[in-house]
């Protein structure tokens, strides 16, 4: 598995810090890590991005970013609006290649949801993952409405014969009502993919020497990590 495809249900869910939690937990158990973004909106030169953060928080991985458009919309439209060349698949899927080739993991990070547009003839994250033959990972909130978007994007998943690694949570609440408790049950099944670990709401914001010394304990052993799973309706622990 040296490539995986870290992909949401929606933007802003929390794909970076799961992304640097991976990328943790593979560093700390010996693994040379690349983290690639193909496509970074809403930021001008020089503004740190998504592989940035993920470096900060993970510690020695190797951050790569193929395009920046300075629209914060999605990246073929950003892409259009700056009168700038769209990111195509094939170039996703050759830089994770040649980067996998140096690596023992390559994280690719998406922008938005599986679906987002990449440029004008519809391309998508999940063309990248068809050309890779990689595994997705799908982020995940933890409350109200996660249920109908983890299913819509396995079933897209599905649809371009693609296996969902599992689910993540991105932001997992220190006081989880009750739908955050019934969704840790109910998530596997609505993505019939295990759930694979929940991150705490809050963690980016950690010192990156604490992000690094828990991210293990936030994920499963199939993400390099030590989480058994929820714990009765008390959510993770």
């Amino acid at each position: 598995m040296p490539v995986i495809i870290v992909s949401g249900t929606g933007t802003e869910i929390g794909k970076t810090v799961v992304t640097a939690a991976v990328a943790a937990a593979a560093l700390a158990r010996g693994r040379t890590v690349a983290v690639l973004k193909p496509a970074q909106t809403g930021l001008g030169p020089g503004e740190p991005g998504d592989v940035a953060e993920a470096a900060r928080l993970a510690g020695a991985v190797t951050a790569v970013e193929l395009a920046r458009y300075p629209d914060p919309l999605a990246p073929a439209t950003a892409a259009r609006r700056a009168g700038a060349a769209p990111v195509r698949p094939h170039e996703v899927a050759e830089a994770a290649e040649k980067l996998a080739a140096e690596h023992d993991l390559v994280l690719v990070e998406g922008a938005g949801g599986l679906l987002v547009r990449f440029d004008e003839r519809g391309a998508t994250l999940a063309d990248a993952a068809v050309l890779l033959r990689a595994p997705v990972l799908v982020v995940a909130p933890a409350g109200l409405g996660t249920l109908n978007a983890t299913a819509l994007t396995a079933e897209a998943l599905r649809a371009r014969s693609l296996t969902p690694l599992g689910v993540v949570i991105g932001s997992w609440p220190a006081a989880p009502g009750l739908a955050e408790r019934c969704n840790l049950a109910d998530l596997p099944e609505a993505a019939g993919a295990p759930l694979l670990g929940a991150v705490p709401a809050g963690a980016g914001a950690l010192p990156p020497g604490e992000f690094r010394e828990h991210a293990g304990a936030w994920l499963a052993p199939e993400l390099f990590g030590t989480w058994p799973g929820p714990k009765g309706n008390d959510g993770p622990r």
